[in-house]
């Protein structure tokens, strides 16, 4: 039985192997390959992206997916987490994709070896679906040609999941990360840090921005949004003519994160991200569920 907590639950084969998988789905959608297999989404944040991304995902394989929602789930009854985890297991469903607010919780139900558990988003420690889909949007963009390409992660690094497990990733795939981010916002990192995003302009070939999560932050950064927007919101103005691929992990905000003439930019990729995301889950399940 073989989890995906994060990215280091796979070998390099493994990526490689995802990464071949996913860009042969893309190319041409695959049979029922998880024909009567059966998953349960249990997600206790709420999530568009990535729950409806991996039950499409799931649904064009052929599995069959139930929805728990947590809010109406016995948990709300006093019932444990890993008591609901583990009644959930007793139905032999074939993969648990589970979300949740705490960072060790997709760790805690994998070391209870009743079912495969798929981190679908932890605290802000690990997001490694998202991960696996930006690497393979970077690889797809760049004819598989990766290493040694610089990625600039922008924004509210600290409370980001997505940041997180993109940093351990990409580094591990020889690429430079560079993290742009007022302190209060940055990471306890040896990674270059920068505070102006100007200063990186000519540094990178990759942008991950984030969204800005003022409302995390017990300290006023700033004064409002536009104060964050006018720092580090990416724009045409900063981008000019450079070929730089711009990711976000979404949901975006409009003229904070990227602006709205960017967003219609073919450098950004934002919703090639969404689409990818669908192929690189059906590899991740084909690999968790038949592979393993």
């Amino acid at each position: 039985m073989q989890h995906l907590v994060d990215t280091d639950d796979f070998s390099d084969s493994q990526i490689a192997q995802l990464l071949a998988d996913t860009k042969r789905f893309k190319s041409k959608h695959p049979p029922l390959l998880l024909y009567n297999k059966l998953l349960i989404t249990l997600f206790f944040e709420p999530s568009t992206r990535t729950r409806s991304s991996f039950e499409v995902a799931a649904k064009r394989l052929g599995a069959a997916v139930v929805h728990l929602d947590p809010s109406r789930s016995s948990a709300k009854k006093g019932e444990s987490l890993e008591d609901t985890f583990a009644n959930l297991c007793a139905m032999e469903p074939d993969g648990i994709i589970v979300r949740h607010s705490k960072n060790d919780t997709p760790k805690l139900l994998a070391k209870m070896h009743t079912s495969p558990v798929i981190n679908a988003g932890a605290g802000n420690y690990a997001h490694p679906t998202q991960a696996l889909l930006d690497l393979f949007t970077i690889a797809e963009h760049f004819d598989g040609d990766i290493k040694g390409k610089t990625i600039a992660i922008v924004g509210d690094i600290v409370s980001s999941r997505v940041a997180n497990s993109a940093i351990r990733l990409m580094t591990r795939m020889g690429m430079h990360v560079l993290l742009v981010a007022p302190e209060q916002f940055m990471p306890h990192s040896n990674l270059p840090q920068y505070r102006n995003l100007d200063d990186i302009m000519d540094k990178v070939d990759i942008i991950m921005s984030l969204r800005a999560q003022l409302e995390r932050h017990e300290t006023e950064l700033f004064e409002d949004y536009d104060d964050y927007a006018r720092q580090y919101c990416i724009t045409k103005e900063r981008m000019h003519n450079r070929d730089i691929l711009l990711l976000h992990p979404g949901p975006v905000m409009r003229n904070i994160d990227i602006s709205d003439a960017m967003l219609e930019d073919p450098r950004c990729k934002v919703l090639a991200q969404v689409k990818n995301g669908v192929f690189m889950r059906m590899a991740i399940l084909k690999l968790l569920l038949l592979d393993a």
